[in-house]
């Protein structure tokens, strides 16, 4: 696997394909990382290899991945597109389009609000957010499980700052998106694909906000992963939604 680095960052990545750029990142929440693609409910790096340059990466400090770099507590979420738009720089790819899986939905929100000259097209697949029945649970899985991995690791952070990263990711902003306002993607023009899911740390009104919400998004029918007609035809309607605004630009 080829790295990206910058400063004291270090991203791992893997490319596949040809064509218009889309950057693709996998499921898993902190723990997103390339080794998940076998398990995702679609295998992005595989189906779309022949219609466009895939590109995909670790994120940082994903437990199990080989990205790594400060916690970047004051603002996560900037953390993260830093390194996003960071790779993309590396890879010499101005425009591209962007496929984020369950916390990619708020990677993608941020990728929209710092860069909607170079995000193309953006598709949420099964996007985390806020889920008011039981709204720390995302900031719970962080805590439980991937903090007290990570500090195994690394013995240059400590509990208090991975307290108060967790804390700005999932808290500070507590609803929605957790990434960007409402505000934000009901003036975003950017054209948008949602694929919705419906388990607490995917909530289902979340990808139905941003479609609502969202000048110029679409939304797919839900449930969508069966029958496997239909989940083929849902694959099929990504490819052409990204084909389609990846020409227009």
């Amino acid at each position: 696997m080829p790295y990206y680095e910058r400063g004291d960052v270090r991203i791992r990545y893997e490319e596949v394909g040809s064509g218009l750029p889309l950057l693709v990142t996998p499921g898993g929440g902190l723990n997103s990382r390339v080794d998940n693609w076998p398990n995702a409910v679609i295998n992005a790096m595989d189906v779309f290899k022949n219609d466009f340059r895939c590109i995909t990466m670790d994120q940082r400090n994903a437990i199990g991945g080989e990205s790594t770099g400060p916690i970047a507590v004051d603002d996560p979420w900037g953390g993260f597109a830093d390194d996003q738009l960071g790779l993309m720089d590396h890879l010499g790819v101005s425009e591209f389009a962007y496929m984020g899986y369950c916390i990619g939905g708020c990677f993608a929100g941020k990728l929209l609000e710092r860069a909607p000259d170079r995000v193309v097209t953006a598709v949420f697949c099964q996007s985390v957010g806020h889920w008011p029945e039981d709204p720390d649970v995302m900031y719970r899985s962080g805590r439980d499980a991937w903090a007290p991995e990570l500090l195994a690791q690394r013995p240059d952070l400590d509990q208090d700052a991975l307290d108060k990263y967790l804390h700005n990711l999932y808290r500070a902003n507590p609803d929605f998106l957790y990434s960007v306002s409402r505000d934000f993607i009901r003036n975003c023009e950017t054209p948008i694909l949602v694929l919705p899911d419906d388990v607490p740390s995917h909530p289902h009104q979340t990808s139905v906000d941003v479609a609502s919400l969202a000048p110029n998004a679409e939304i797919t029918v839900f449930p969508w992963k069966s029958p496997a007609d239909l989940k083929e035809r849902t694959i099929d309607r990504v490819r052409k939604f990204i084909q389609t605004h990846g020409a227009a630009r």
